[in-house]
């Protein structure tokens, strides 16, 4: 599961040129919502979101407290290109959890997220509709954020590891140990015994 967390001083969602949903100061946030995400994700998601400290607290120390902390809103978006997968300039959204289980996941998360905190305070968009999400980011203050338990995208791991073994293969090996031993017991040559014509010829500039 995926969320981009945004600090705001408003948002509002509106279909069709009415609004549905608004808040005052406190966090809109996007979530998209795929395929493997369980309850580990769900539990996850709402904790964090609950209880990162992005505001201040009374006396304007910043970084110190969390929505719950403040009493403020959190406005939800249900967001599924948050899963997109990128096919050259094409994105892919085959990772997103279909709307038909997306829709009682995103609702069950809501309701959680309601009955840790203050009902009331928890706002929505509307599932499935074609929105106008408008937000006025406070800092700008922005968090992505991703569920530990969340899906891999394999094809990029496999990338990943093929170049790491490439890299490997191409690096210079150290020498070994019975080559620093070789090394060591050889005979190095005396700067002093320099052949040729050095020596004679400083000998034959003496008086």
């Amino acid at each position: 599961m995926k969320a981009i967390i945004q600090r705001v001083a408003k948002a509002s969602v509106t279909v069709g040129g009415e609004q549905v949903s608004s808040i005052e100061r406190g966090l809109c946030v996007l979530l998209g919502i795929s395929l493997e995400d369980t309850q580990k994700d769900a539990d996850y998601m709402v904790r964090k979101i609950l209880h990162l400290r992005l505001f201040e607290d009374e006396n304007g120390r910043a970084w110190s407290q969390s929505v719950m902390d403040r009493g403020l809103e959190v406005l939800c978006v249900s967001q599924f290109t948050l899963q997109c997968i990128l096919k050259g300039n094409k994105p892919d959204f085959h990772s997103a959890m279909p709307a038909e289980l997306a829709q009682p996941f995103y609702c069950s998360m809501l309701e959680q997220m309601r009955n840790t905190y203050q009902p009331q305070l928890i706002k929505d968009g509307q599932f499935g509709a074609y929105m106008q999400v408008h937000i006025e980011n406070d800092g700008p203050v922005t968090i992505e954020l991703e569920s530990p338990t969340g899906p891999t995208d394999l094809k990029q791991l496999s990338k990943q590891e093929k170049q790491q073994q490439r890299k490997e293969k191409t690096r210079p090996k150290p020498p070994s140990d019975s080559s620093r031993e070789k090394a060591a017991s050889r005979p190095r040559a005396d700067p002093s015994a320099s052949s040729g014509a050095d020596g004679d010829v400083s000998s034959e500039r003496e008086p």
